[in-house]
């Protein structure tokens, strides 16, 4: 299943006020696949080359929701990390944020943290609260 929405309107929702300037409808996709929902050899194909997350989260990932902003502005992030932090609120789950070698200790103390990894790649996993606080930092950027 997908959902294609537009940020502008998120916005709003998600209560963020400041926009940076950056006006007008902005196209955001929100996927969920796993079993029973899309193709699970292509959910298990994109998780194919992460760890073993059982160690670091508790439970093994049978589905995925994936927020995806097709435009790059702070706010468009933003909108993805609340928005993925709001679905979250609703269907549970620990989010995987990929994270640059620089973002590292910006997130290590925040709230919400469940685990850390660098291996295949620098990563954080944490709850909603998490997203939120972290979208909240100077310069709050999601890899792409």
């Amino acid at each position: 299943m997908s959902v294609v929405g537009a940020s502008g309107d998120l916005d709003r929702c998600l209560g963020i006020t400041d926009t940076a300037g950056v006006g007008g409808r902005r196209p955001i996709l929100v996927s969920l696949i796993g079993p029973g929902i899309g193709d699970e050899a292509i959910f298990e194909a994109e998780h194919a080359a992460e760890a073993d997350q059982r160690p670091l989260i508790g439970f093994t990932p049978t589905h995925a929701v994936d927020v995806i902003a097709f435009c790059n502005s702070s706010v468009d992030h933003v909108v993805t990390a609340l928005l993925t932090a709001a679905v979250m609120d609703v269907i549970g789950g620990v989010a995987n944020a990929e994270l640059r070698e620089d973002q590292v200790p910006v997130v290590a103390d925040l709230p919400g943290i469940v685990a850390t990894t660098t291996d295949p790649w620098p990563a954080s996993y944490g709850s909603a609260a998490f997203l939120s606080e972290w979208s909240e930092q100077p310069g709050f950027r999601l890899l792409k």
